[in-house]
């Protein structure tokens, strides 16, 4: 067809010109794309954010202020006071259960120590281990070596800098060595020279190969290698005590009494207050000589974190005035736990954020705290042992099978039969009770002993978690989710 060559009355026009549009069809085309091209995140960076720094409510976030701490804070410094004397203070020990401010309070701590020793130019490090992460002796030894080490060739290599400009300017002028401590530009080049030795030997210890006897040798004398006072802090001490044993701190506590020109202090913060007990009395003595005990937030206290962080942390009027003192009462209940207090109050507004609501709302917080309890039963799921996995497995198929209030005859018949489908070994009857009591500690069942009159006593067992979830967080372990087909493992009960 041609009929963009004809005129409105069908006849052909051949001599006129090229219609003109009044919208040119570049422009039509152009807007099109730009309606297309509303992008997967666009409508969601177009909405006003509730945040204002979500870093803040982080419990890795270290702030300026520690309402409720100043206590604990002020007698830290006391003690730790000494290094800016240049005089090694004595070792800490902080006790408290998670989220009552002890690693945040150390953290401030020090930050101000360093600052501080800057200002009067009095050498002091502070070096922070999570021993959870880094818990063997080896690992310890081998990051602090190498942290040293760094600091070491940092300060070599300005020093080198130093004196090779002091001998270009007595190579130019004997007169500028009058102030220096060297006598002559030959005693300048000697002891370039050694530095640039030294440079050399500074070796990274690899994280795995060497005797820790060597690792050893090389972080004293890394520690030793100049004047200076050393605060070692080590976080979840009772992790590196549980794993490895106390020899990584007989050997630091030790240290003091072979150091020609550093001191070593000691901080250790643990959530069991009772972990000093398997310690060996030397290690004890040596190493408790200050403890600084952290007791839990209440409600009250847990508001005023939440109001002072909250006032960085989200815009202005972004809450309303009951979400504050809800985080604070569903954390109080949790043993006054501010880092579950601020988890909350930081998943509240990130739901928030997602239903793109102006405030964070109550229905924001109890949304969010299903959410954590969620998460955490997930992540307790996740990390059981294969043999606790196919007990709970056990109870889900009872359960999802409309059997109730299960007793441990029923769970360990379907946990024998699930053992040999993906041929685990299978456990005695009174193992398996045991691994479910593990369960009920967990809060992932729960299981009441009662009593069947002359038949005897058993535990009647029922889910405490989402099933739906549960099953398929085992269902990702790879063993269990071999296991095919399920359902005839599940045989009907009979009441009486």
């Amino acid at each position: 067809m041609a009929d963009n060559d004809t005129t409105p009355d069908g006849a052909s026009d051949p001599g006129d010109s090229p219609r003109s549009f009044d919208v040119d069809l570049d422009d039509v085309v152009l807007d099109d794309e730009e309606e297309d091209s509303q992008g997967l995140f666009d409508d969601l960076l177009d909405s006003e954010p509730i945040f204002e720094n979500k870093e803040v409510l982080r419990p890795s976030y270290t702030p300026h202020e520690l309402p409720h701490r100043k206590e604990q804070i002020n007698k830290m410094a006391t003690i730790l006071v000494a290094a800016l004397r240049g005089e090694t203070p004595s070792n800490i020990l902080i006790y408290g259960k998670t989220g009552t401010g002890k690693t945040a309070s150390a953290k401030f701590v020090s930050q101000e120590l360093e600052s501080t020793s800057e200002k009067y130019q009095v050498p002091c490090n502070v070096e922070y281990i999570n021993c959870e992460v880094t818990d063997t002796q080896y690992r310890v030894l081998a990051q602090l070596a190498n942290k040293f080490i760094e600091k070491n060739e940092a300060f070599v290599d300005e020093r080198l800098g130093e004196l090779r400009d002091l001998r270009d300017a007595g190579e130019d002028d004997r007169s500028a060595l009058d102030d220096a401590e060297f006598a002559t530009v030959e005693a300048v080049e000697d002891r370039i020279d050694e530095l640039v030795d030294d440079r050399e030997e500074m070796e990274q210890v690899p994280m795995t190969g060497w005797p820790t006897d060597r690792v050893y040798s090389v972080f004293f004398d890394a520690v030793d290698y100049r004047e200076r006072v050393v605060v070692i802090m080590l976080d979840e001490i009772d992790k590196l005590v549980e794993k490895s044993g106390d020899d990584t701190l007989y050997n630091l506590s030790r240290m003091n009494s072979e150091l020609d020109n550093s001191r070593v202090s000691i901080m250790g913060i643990s959530n069991d207050l009772k972990f000093t007990d398997f310690l060996d009395p030397r290690v004890k003595s040596s190493l408790g000589e200050e403890e600084i005990v952290f007791p839990p937030y209440d409600a009250n206290q847990l508001r005023d974190i939440l109001q002072h962080r909250s006032d960085v942390a989200f815009k202005v009027d972004a809450l309303t005035d009951d979400v504050i003192p809800l985080c604070a009462a569903f954390a109080a209940q949790e043993h006054g736990d501010a880092r579950r207090a601020l988890d909350l109050l930081r998943t509240a507004g990130e739901l928030a954020e997602r239903d793109q609501s102006e405030e964070v709302l109550e229905e924001h917080v109890r949304q969010a705290q299903d959410k954590i309890e969620l998460d955490r039963v997930v992540e307790v799921v996740r990390t059981l042992p294969t043999q606790s996995k196919l007990v709970l497995f056990s109870i889900i198929l009872l359960e999802k099978n409309g059997v109730h209030n299960v007793n441990t005859g029923e769970v360990y018949n379907i946990y024998k039969r699930l053992c040999e489908e993906i041929d685990a070994d299978v456990l005695t009857q009174r193992r398996v009770t045991d691994l479910i009591s593990e369960l009920d500690m967990l809060g992932i069942v729960n299981a009441v002993v009662v009593s069947k009159g002359r038949y005897g006593r058993t535990k009647e067992i029922s889910l405490s978690v989402p099933i739906d979830e549960t099953e398929a967080v085992l269902m990702s372990d790879s063993r269990l989710g071999a296991i095919e087909d399920v359902q005839p493992f599940v045989q009907a009960r009979f009441d009486n």
